[in-house]
């Protein structure tokens, strides 16, 4: 059985910092790329950053230079670190593992942790 189980979402005030992270079992961690994505009320869930299992990164062009996305393998977890966070970043950020193969491809996702910037 899959499970990502994320942590660390909270209220935070604009120009703040909150780390993400999430922790996957049931899967070979480190032969799925990985991201995150959030959801704004009334929005479509949209990509935040990726980081496939060999380590590139990819980021949405809105957090580009204030989200990091790191991973550990020993860990089996994915992190996110969100730095100068604005208002605009209110909103349910969800772990994703990906993997695909010539024939396949498969999709997990977490439950969601809400974050909220607000002073």
């Amino acid at each position: 059985q899959v499970q990502l189980v994320e942590s660390g979402g909270g209220l935070v005030q604009p120009g703040g910092s909150l780390r993400l992270g999430c922790a996957a079992s049931g899967i070979i961690f480190s032969r799925y790329a990985m991201g995150w994505y959030r959801q704004a009320p009334g929005k479509q869930r949209e990509l935040v950053a990726t980081i496939t299992s060999g380590g590139i990164t990819n980021y949405a062009h809105s957090v580009k230079g204030r989200f990091t996305i790191s991973r550990d393998n020993a860990k089996n977890t994915v992190y996110l670190q969100m730095n100068s966070l604005k208002p605009e970043d209110t909103a349910v950020y969800y772990c994703n593992a990906h993997i695909s193969t010539v024939l396949t491809s498969s999709d997990y996702w977490g439950q969601g942790t809400q974050v909220t910037v607000s002073s």
